[in-house]
């Protein structure tokens, strides 16, 4: 599909990853599934042979990681953000410099930091996308509900589309926000899909709909855009990119455009997980009865969790169920994994008594 860009937004401290997820290394530079290949190089993988191009956009402060860890990337494609602001933003800026040098691209949105089991089935989501993007719609893959999790928004799929090319797809009647349990039982019965922030559109389409939504926002993103490849570019990324809101695609764009019957879903049958704490992370590893990750020595009698060693150390486990245990030079987790939603908190509670050291 040469006419698509990847863009692969890379941000976020990972903070329900504590203490493996730092600042200074984010889980998507992280090799979480035992592979050899970190999370983002996971990504460019599955994306090297779909998309015509791959855009990464990060934080200044990690862009020389990504540059290093993904040696095919042509430098151009590497946008870094002078700060956070936000998945619209980040997307956004993507969209404007790719619009600015070719006006016809289709941009597709695919996270970092995300595990997916079968990448020849996403590919084929992939292709399904683009071609009813290519119709100016905006399209979101909806990943097949598997359980009824309340850590994830949902989308209500609607009646078919008939786009050639894309026979699964569906218009969306809506985007709803997480729910609580009892409504997630109701959303899993009743064929919703979970929203994993995967969207395709042409780039003119994506900057059109925020031109509607988020006027002030596009104006400053196509300003971006226009002087990206050009000397100009530092001084407007100065003046424009810390007047930018700070709000989410699905907030911004997404939930206004399916009201107006502008979204379409196509499904996502490939196996996905966010990999948004340790439990999840237990669960694409081969063993879930123990699962072990790293590089030093595990011992266990009667035990049951998630180990995660460093090299040239021992952990001994006895006895212990449902537990993860994670093992850094600087710091130990020791936790239940029905509590492991929490470690958010602990992360908080360093930041509050200003231990930047372990942040």
């Amino acid at each position: 599909m040469t006419d698509l860009t990847a863009v692969v937004p890379a941000g976020g401290a990972g903070t329900r990853l504590w203490p493996l997820s730092r600042r200074a290394e984010p889980k998507f530079l992280l090799d979480l599934t035992g592979t050899g290949r970190t999370l983002l190089q996971q990504t460019w993988d599955r994306l090297d042979g779909v998309a015509g191009r791959v855009c990464v956009v990060t934080g200044a402060a990690h862009a020389g990681a990504v540059a290093r860890q993904l040696p095919g990337l042509d430098l151009d494609d590497l946008l870094a953000e002078p700060s956070p602001r936000d998945s619209a933003a980040a997307i956004g800026l993507a969209a404007a410099v790719v619009h600015a040098r070719n006006p016809q691209a289709v941009v597709g949105s695919f996270a970092a930091d995300h595990v997916i089991a079968d990448a020849s089935l996403f590919a084929a989501a992939v292709e399904e996308a683009v071609a009813v993007a290519r119709t100016g719609r905006l399209v979101t893959i909806g990943i097949t509900a598997t359980r009824p999790a309340t850590g994830f928004g949902y989308i209500r799929p609607g009646d078919p589309l008939g786009v050639v090319g894309a026979p699964s797809a569906l218009a969306v009647d809506e985007f709803v926000e997480k729910p609580d349990a009892a409504t997630a039982e109701r959303y899993l019965k009743q064929g919703y899909r979970w929203n994993a922030g995967m969207f395709v559109a042409r780039a003119a389409v994506l900057l059109e709909l925020l031109d509607g939504y988020r006027p002030q926002l596009a104006a400053g993103l196509r300003a971006i855009g226009a002087a990206w490849d050009t000397p100009q570019r530092q001084q407007v990324l100065d003046e424009v990119w810390p007047t930018l809101e700070k709000v989410a695609i699905d907030y911004a764009v997404a939930e206004p455009a399916a009201a107006a019957g502008r979204v379409a879903v196509v499904p996502g049958e490939f196996g996905w997980d966010d990999v948004g704490d340790f439990g999840s992370l237990q669960s694409v590893l081969p063993d879930e009865r123990l699962s072990v990750l790293g590089g030093g020595e595990l011992l266990s009698v009667d035990a049951s969790g998630l180990v995660v060693t460093s090299p040239g150390r021992v952990v001994a486990l006895l006895g212990l169920q449902d537990v993860v245990v994670v093992d850094t030079p600087d710091a130990v987790l020791v936790a239940a994994r029905s509590h492991v939603q929490q470690v958010k908190s602990i992360v908080d509670r360093l930041a509050a008594a200003d231990r930047t050291d372990l942040l």
